[in-house]
């Protein structure tokens, strides 16, 4: 995990941070009687959160970013927001996509304090899949505004929920099953909330692939593999088949996800290491979860008494 900090009322040295701490921007009109900028950024793998506090009006004008740029804004507004085919204004609760990693952008900030959170585009394709067999293309957003009110606060909740469960300990984001189960959970949601280029339904040679031996496939590399980061990509590589195809085994016959489980066979794992680990020797139920994914202690013991009916403190004392 990777944090930073920024505080300072040096317009110049604004620009210089922010033109290092994202792409190469230029920014202007500053009020004269403030130009105060807090940033505090924490950072795992390929995902970035960042709250950013201007209490002065700014222009903007940003080159390609290469990344996903989510922003929620929480006070003020974003006004006269421009990128190629683009015009638009943000204001307390929007959350929207700045614009397609390829594009520059630009715009104005109003005395605004707002999120931003920025993912590796490759992240949608590896959890979403795209048309194009085993090789899938990569996942493009084509619109900027959440398909609902509702997906938004979705999405909101989602980001939020990584701050307080991931980034907010250090100890907990730096370990690789967290940082990958946290970003993946962060792509599906963005796949949920904008329109984008994935398509969801297997095609009829997909159909046919989703057969019980890539099935078979899927769940060995699974099992042999949950101790690493995975994405349902990799795991359809293993299978032999596309995303689509794999998602659409799962589905017929198993009535569930690769996700879901992944999830699973690191449950049974922390199960083991649970039952196996002594508590006087400082081992903790919290550190054990996170070192299997499972960032959220309070869901992560929902999920064991759900699949054991005990609760994982128990099975970490008695054995």
């Amino acid at each position: 995990m990777e944090t930073l900090t920024f505080d300072s009322d040096d317009l110049d040295r604004t620009e210089d941070f922010l033109s290092h701490a994202y792409a190469k921007m230029r920014i202007g009109g500053g009020t004269s009687d403030s130009s105060r900028a807090r940033i505090h950024r924490s950072a795992i793998d390929s995902v970035s959160v960042d709250e950013l506090d201007l209490d002065f009006d700014m222009s903007y004008a940003v080159t390609p970013l290469g990344r996903i740029c989510l922003c929620v804004v929480h006070e003020g507004t974003i006004e006269d927001h421009v990128y190629q085919g683009v015009s638009d204004s943000f204001g307390p609760g929007d959350v929207v996509s700045f614009a397609p990693p390829e594009l520059s952008y630009a715009g104005r900030v109003h005395a605004a304090r707002y999120n931003i959170t920025m993912l590796d585009p490759e992240l949608l394709t590896q959890v979403a899949g795209a048309t194009g067999g085993r090789h899938p293309e990569p996942v493009r957003l084509t619109g900027h505004r959440p398909h609902t009110p509702a997906a938004g606060d979705r999405l909101r909740s989602t980001i939020r929920y990584v701050q307080d469960h991931v980034l907010s300990d250090p100890a907990v984001a730096d370990q690789p099953l967290v940082a990958s189960t946290a970003a993946q959970h962060l792509a599906a949601t963005v796949l949920a909330t904008f329109p984008h280029t994935a398509a969801t339904d297997p095609t009829g040679s997909e159909r046919q692939d989703a057969h019980p031996a890539a099935l078979r496939r899927a769940l060995a590399y699974i099992d042999d593999h949950a101790d690493r980061p995975l994405t349902v990509a990799q795991i359809a590589e293993a299978a032999h088949i596309s995303v689509r195809a794999l998602q659409y085994a799962f589905r017929r016959h198993l009535d569930s996800t690769p996700l879901a489980y992944v999830r699973q066979a690191r449950l049974s794992h922390a199960h083991d290491e649970l039952a196996a680990a002594d508590p006087e020797t400082g081992a903790t139920v919290t550190d054990i979860a996170a070192r299997w994914g499972f960032y959220h202690p309070g869901r992560f013991a929902t999920l064991y008494r759900h699949s054991y009916d005990r609760s994982p403190r128990r099975t970490l004392h008695d054995g």
